[in-house]
């Protein structure tokens, strides 16, 4: 398959400026893809023989320039037509760490593990049909105590951004406004699906469901059994009808209105 996957690395790596990024990044993609289950560059140049440079594959990685939003929409174009998408899949992975030099590595709850724990947190939208799904865009979460100015930062991984190349302006950004973030970057590639799909920890915040619905979305996403809401019969409605020709009669000027307490979820799914 090293042709196929050469061709494909063509294509999305096309962006590239230089013909050494591209080579380097055919390369790179091929140690990804090996066996073994370290991922970082000296134990991929162990295996990848005589295109094992290491100095070559470290540079690609952490100094070489190029744009990874040219190459994700390359990519997002490639999956569209093989997967020819029926639903958007917005989720989040754990990459779990022993150290804490790893960019905004933290102790933090992921579902890789099922407990918190310590890691690095991606958060993804997949293209996804009936055959096949294929992740177009990611971003790496930045939690609270990385981020210089939030209440919970903490002062040695503040320290760390620097070395570990985070730009200045990247800062905590919710999990659910990352999702929107990457289905707006998706559509302006192009990419229209009608159907997002997304677990609680995307659900559950509102501001996400409101988000997808401003965009023409539907959505089934999951939300927790406790989360609580107002029956969607609350409210005043028009005045009652009267007179022949049943002219509706305005409601107060000022109504008494009695909200209805909020119940859980699980109570308003269950009541008749």
């Amino acid at each position: 398959m090293r042709g196929e996957l050469g061709d494909f690395a063509t294509e999305v790596f096309e962006p590239f400026a230089r013909n050494d990024q591209r080579r380097w990044g055919r390369v790179y993609l091929r140690g990804l893809l090996t066996d073994g289950q370290r991922k970082s560059v000296e134990p991929m140049a162990a295996r990848l023989g005589e295109d094992g440079n290491r100095q070559a594959l470290a540079h690609f990685i952490t100094t070489s320039p190029w744009d990874p939003a040219h190459v994700r929409a390359r990519l997002a174009w490639r999956m569209e037509k093989a997967i020819r998408p029926t639903v958007l899949i917005f989720d989040d992975t754990g990459f779990l760490k022993d150290g804490n030099a790893s960019a905004c590595v933290s102790r933090q709850y992921t579902g890789t593990a099922g407990k918190v724990t310590n890691c690095q947190v991606g958060v993804s939208l997949h293209l996804a049909s009936d055959h096949a799904s294929a992740a177009v865009d990611w971003r790496l979460f930045v939690p609270e105590t990385w981020a210089p100015g939030s209440v919970k930062a903490d002062p040695d991984k503040v320290a760390r951004r620097t070395a570990c190349g985070i730009p200045e302006d990247i800062g905590h950004v919710e999990k659910w406004q990352l999702a929107l973030d990457m289905l707006d970057e998706t559509r302006s590639w192009g990419i229209e699906v009608p159907l997002a799909v997304a677990d609680a920890g995307y659900g559950n915040a509102a501001a996400f469901r409101h988000g997808l619905q401003a965009q023409g979305l539907n959505y089934v996403v999951g939300i927790s059994t406790t989360l609580s809401a107002r029956p969607g019969r609350a409210g005043v409605g028009p005045g009652p009808l009267r007179g022949p020709h049943l002219e509706r009669v305005a409601p107060p000027r000022h109504p008494r209105l009695r909200r209805p307490r909020l119940l859980h979820l699980q109570r308003l799914a269950r009541a008749p």
